[in-house]
C-alpha cells in the first residue's frame, strides 16, 4: 500500500532524516519506534506532505504522491492524527469530528462514520456535546482518532497516540486500533514512544536512530532482540 523509498527531510541544513526506507502492506501495523528526536514524527509529516522531501519518493497504492499536495492525500486515504490531540478546544466534540469529513460531501457517510466511532469510543457519543477543552486527556485523544475516522482512512497514521495517558485509557486505544485494522481493514502507521505496546501491536517495525533505520523486523522478533530489550524495553 505504502513504499516510502529512501527519502531524506531537512530542517535547513539539519538533515532530520537520511535515506528512511519504509512498507506498509495492506492490513498491516507497522511502527516506527526510536528515541526522542530520531526522526519519527518527522517521517509522518514528510508522508502526509506537511513536510518537503530532499531525496527519495513516496508511493502509495502504486502512485508517485511525492509531489501531491497534503489536501489530495487525504483525499486519496492518507490521514494523520497528530501528536497532542491538536483539537478544537472551544468547540464541541461533534464539531472536532466534522472537521475530519469536510471531503466528504455524502452525508450518509459521515453518518455511518459518526455511528461506527461512537461505537468504536462510547466515552466520544456520551461526550459529543461538551467542549473539547473540557475532556480528559484520553478523552481527547479518542476524538482525535475519532476525528482522522471521519475522513474514511485507507492509511492511518498514529503520531503518539499513548503519550502521557493512564494505562487503562491505553489499553482502550490500543483495542480500539486493533478494531479499526481487524474490521475496517485499515492499514496503520504508527509512531510511538511506548516501544513495548508498539511491537506488541505491530505486524513489522523499524526502528529510528538519528534520523536512519538501524534495525527492522517483526514485532515479535524486534521484542524479542536483546539489545532492543536493553535499549528501548528497559528489560
Amino acid at each position: 500500500m505504502l513504499k516510502v523509498e529512501g527519502i531524506s527531510v531537512k530542517y535547513g541544513l539539519l538533515e532530520a532524516v537520511s535515506s528512511v526506507s519504509i512498507h506498509v502492506k495492506k492490513g498491516q501495523i507497522v511502527s516506527l519506534i526510536g528515541a526522542n528526536g530520531a526522526g519519527k514524527s518527522t517521517t509522518l509529516k514528510s508522508i502526509i506532505g506537511i513536510l518537503p522531501l530532499a531525496k527519495g519518493r513516496i508511493l502509495y497504492e502504486g502512485v508517485d504522491i511525492t509531489h501531491t499536495k497534503s489536501h489530495e492525500r487525504v483525499a486519496k486515504g492518507i490521514v494523520l492524527c497528530p501528536e497532542g490531540r491538536r483539537l478544537f478546544p472551544r468547540m464541541t466534540v461533534y464539531e472536532n469530528l466534522l472537521t475530519g469529513a469536510h471531503l466528504h460531501n455524502d452525508l450518509q457517510i459521515r453518518k455511518e462514520n459518526l455511528e461506527y466511532l461512537y461505537g468504536l469510543f462510547p466515552r466520544v457519543a456520551d461526550r459529543r456535546k461538551q467542549v473539547a477543552g473540557s475532556l480528559s486527556g484520553g478523552e481527547q485523544q479518542m476524538v482525535a482518532i475519532g476525528r482522522a475516522l471521519m475522513s474514511s482512512p485507507r492509511l492511518l497514521m498514529l503520531d503518539e497516540p499513548s503519550l502521557g495517558l493512564a494505562p487503562k485509557i491505553i489499553k482502550e486505544i490500543e483495542q480500539a486500533i486493533m478494531k479499526i485494522v481487524e474490521v475496517k481493514k485499515t492499514s496503520v502507521l504508527l509512531v510511538e514512544q511506548n516501544a513495548n505496546l508498539a511491537l506488541h501491536m505491530s505486524d513489522f517495525a523499524y526502528v529510528l536512530e538519528k534520523g536512519e533505520i538501524i534495525r527492522d523486523g517483526t514485532g515479535k522478533d524486534l521484542a524479542n532482540n536483546e539489545e532492543i530489550k536493553k535499549i528501548y524495553l528497559g528489560i
